[in-house]
């Protein structure tokens, strides 16, 4: 049996266990990670990575090349609700295209907006993307085709675990200092653990149906749409070219075992017409959290430790906020200037975010269903004359006034704020966060606001790799400086000759993690630079 030493093990190689592993390299951190599956994916998980997750992806210097993956940036994310495909258009929701989002980002430069635009793209896209950079970094020993079998000892000090090598059969002993569970929905690491999900399953289901078609003048008929929706499901537009993936919501009374992928599909639209099946099966959602992150030396991250319905998008997006936060406080354990209280902060951030996002994808689904009562109680839509034009006016009306929060919910996105944490220095009773509108702020644990500098240079590319103490002024920061020397733990000091971002800013002095997170803020340093740096760094 062959034995392997590795500081981290990471369990799964989606775009979470990807995403870990390159970050846990950016901080100089070596991995092995495991894909049971022999190549990437060729399920359509998801479709849109937010502005949030681009930010992140930007400091692995991957935006470029998912955004070459994804959608063309100058297509837009218009949402439009109709009948049916053969039918009429009720409502359109426009949203920017990537490039035009860019602009705006650039000229309202007020902390408002994220530093990139989101994408457009499929999981079956972004994994590649990921897949080619993890294979070319020499700190990662990627295995596809190698499954995660069990844990054997997981302790304080570190875990043992076996892998198998799919093929093969051949067994091996990993030796690890941290394992990260990965692994998905059925995550073998967290039923290893015996860790409980909470919350609800079964609360919704689909039937899924993954097509390709060259029949542009049915499909593309009100133009390259990205939602197609209707109170019965959504059509979703991978590629705006030629691939495309129907979710037909799975009524009362509807037997999955009784549909099949081209009946669903060709009712959905509303005649028939050519196309090739490339994936089609039913599947329920669950609004569901781990009872915890952390056991020991094992941690959870993306779908192992939360699941929601796909409204709103934050499954994945969450998931790679997963792995950024995961992958600076297992750096800076290994590196000897973190301590335990690190990883048990990881939990108690991550955690309450999760169900931050769950509670919002449930709000998006209420809404769902209401749209699908307002279809069906509204009579016949495919008619003509004056009263079918009525009862299309008045469903548009009742769409219009409910909204399109699932698109636009920029304070989810953005806003979301480690209140709970034992390592941000806190200020009190935070103040209320609103789902809907982002408002800048550094109030410890939010994230930090974006803004491009003088030069055309976006602040956070100016942020140092760990900790970075951003200083509007001239104050003296020389006993926070000497702490951190004095502790070992890296810091980096941006001055920044800039008096009017103080109304973005709030505060002169602001102490920003590796995460991008806010741990501290202040107009002075505080009298004891020690005791802080001992807190914000789990000591």
């Amino acid at each position: 049996m062959t034995q392997i030493e590795v500081p981290v093990l990471i369990a799964g190689g989606g775009p979470v266990g990807m995403t870990l592993a390159l970050n846990l390299a950016r901080y100089g951190i070596r991995s092995l990670l495991l894909e049971r599956n022999p190549a990437t994916t060729r399920h359509p998980k998801m479709d849109l990575t937010n502005g949030r997750s681009m930010e992140l992806f930007h400091r692995l210097g991957l935006d470029e090349a998912l955004r070459d993956a994804g959608v063309p940036r100058a297509n837009g994310f218009d949402i439009l609700w109709i009948t049916s495909m053969v039918g009429h258009d009720l409502y359109r929701f426009p949203y920017p295209s990537a490039d035009e989002k860019t602009r705006i980002i650039r000229e309202e430069n007020d902390g408002s907006h994220g530093a990139q635009a989101p994408l457009r793209v499929s999981q079956i896209q972004i994994e590649p993307v990921l897949k080619r950079a993890i294979d070319a970094n020499p700190l990662i020993d990627v295995r596809f085709g190698t499954r995660f079998e069990r844990i054997v000892e997981n302790g304080a000090d570190g875990v043992t675990a076996e892998i198998v090598d799919s093929q093969s059969g051949e067994t091996s002993t990993v030796k690890c200092r941290f394992l990260a569970g990965c692994d998905g929905g059925g995550s073998r690491v967290r039923r290893g653990l015996g860790i409980a999900l909470e919350g609800e399953e079964n609360v919704a289901g689909a039937y899924m149906v993954h097509f390709r078609t060259d029949d542009r003048e049915l499909l593309q008929r009100w133009g390259p749409i990205y939602h197609l929706q209707s109170g019965l499901g959504t059509i979703i537009a991978q590629n705006d070219h030629d691939i495309y993936t129907l979710q037909a919501w799975l009524l009362p009374g509807m037997n999955p075992d009784e549909m099949t992928a081209e009946g669903v599909l060709e009712a959905w639209v509303g005649k028939a017409f050519d196309y090739e099946i490339l994936q089609a099966n039913p599947w329920h959602a669950h609004f569901v959290v781990a009872e915890k992150y952390r056991d020991a030396s094992t941690l959870l991250a993306g779908d192992s430790a939360h699941q929601f319905i796909p409204t709103g998008g934050y499954g994945m997006n969450s998931g790679i906020a997963d792995a950024a936060a995961l992958s600076w406080v297992l750096a800076a354990n290994l590196q000897g200037w973190g301590g335990d209280g690190l990883l048990d902060a990881y939990d108690a951030e991550r955690r309450p975010t999760a169900w931050w996002h769950l509670e919002a994808s449930r709000r998006h689904m209420g809404v769902r269903q209401q749209i699908t009562m307002i279809y069906m109680e509204a009579g016949d839509l495919e008619g003509e004359g004056p009263e079918a034009d009525a009862r299309r006016a008045d469903v548009a009306a009742k769409i219009a006034a409910l909204g399109n929060a699932e698109n636009e919910s920029w304070g989810v996105e953005y806003g979301y704020r480690y209140d709970q944490s034992p390592v941000v220095a806190g200020e009190g009773e935070a103040p209320a966060i609103d789902p809907l509108t982002y408002v800048p702020s550094t109030w410890p644990g939010a994230r930090l606001p974006h803004v491009f500098l003088e030069d055309g240079t976006a602040l956070f590319d100016r942020l140092g790799l760990f900790f970075t103490l951003v200083v509007l002024g001239d104050a003296d920061t020389a006993p926070l400086e000497a702490a951190a020397k004095t502790q070992g733990v890296p810091l980096d000091v941006l001055r920044l000759d800039r008096p009017d971002l103080r109304a973005i800013y709030e505060r002169g002095l602001i102490l920003v993690r590796p995460d991008q997170h806010v741990a501290w803020r202040g107009d002075a340093l505080p009298d004891d630079c020690a005791g802080l740096l001992r807190r914000v760094c789990g000591r």
